[in-house]
């Protein structure tokens, strides 16, 4: 089998948001977190349900199992018993996001998304990042406008913030965590062929760095096959992380 693409460590990374999850809705947002999910579901988190994003929950190859009527969606997304995968435009050292805005929200220099769920979804159930071009750009010292909270500000409101937990940050040079006395960005793992220097050089703010980093797991053969052949066979994963060998 050939070599392991940095796009398939990143499916690796992605997957592993859910590992051992149960029966809880994994919600990824992007080609790559999707490819993860539906990943953990056909290996190690055989409980996870997984949703067409409307009103629908599929198996991995897309068989519908079940109807998810919106007024579920959101009993399952306040109680906990969801873990959605967002994207960022920016995200700072304690996990608070943008997707709104960049520069002063009442003139902004330039309009995206807007909040949308981000701050329902942070507050009430887990919430991983993903992040396909890792910059300082985008991991920024302070986000603009708080979209998706992080743990400084959630720990200011504990009592609306009981299910606040933001499990991983992955991006395309590695994973990151927040296993910090103070709940900052730590690097929990480098993807091969990237260096701390790099990732250190990509990040507008200082993170914690161990002394000894590990690299993302490498795929098993059955998890490659699963990715190549039956998950993913169209490389969609390219299109987020262009394929390259590790290294």
């Amino acid at each position: 089998m050939s070599a392991v693409s940095r796009a398939e460590y990143c499916v690796i990374a992605c997957a592993e948001a859910w590992r051992d999850a149960g029966e809880i809705l994994a919600s990824p947002m992007g080609l790559i977190p999707s490819v993860g999910a539906r990943l953990a579901r056909s290996t190690f988190s055989p409980d996870l349900l997984l949703t067409d994003g409307e009103a629908t929950l599929v198996a991995p190859d897309g068989t519908v199992e079940g109807w998810l009527p919106y007024r579920q969606h959101l009993t399952l997304v306040t109680g906990g018993r969801r873990h959605v995968m967002m994207g960022a435009s920016q995200i700072d050292r304690y996990g608070n996001q943008n997707i709104s805005c960049i520069g002063d929200w009442a003139r902004p220099k330039r309009q995206l998304l807007g909040v949308r769920g981000a701050s329902v979804n942070t507050l009430n159930n887990p919430t991983s990042y993903w992040i396909p071009r890792h910059s300082r750009r985008v991991f920024v010292e302070r986000v603009d406008l708080v979209c998706g909270v992080g743990y400084d500000h959630a720990a200011e409101h504990p009592e609306t913030a009981r299910f606040h937990r933001v499990p991983r940050v992955v991006s395309d040079l590695g994973v990151f965590d927040f296993a910090t006395p103070d709940h900052s960005m730590r690097l929990a793992s480098l993807h091969p062929g990237v260096t701390v220097d790099q990732v250190r050089e990509a990040t507008g703010f200082e993170l914690t760095v161990p002394d000894a980093v590990p690299y993302t797991r490498e795929p098993t053969d059955r998890e490659l096959e699963l990715i190549r052949e039956v998950i993913d066979p169209g490389r969609t994963r390219a299109r987020e992380v262009p394929d390259r060998e590790a290294g």
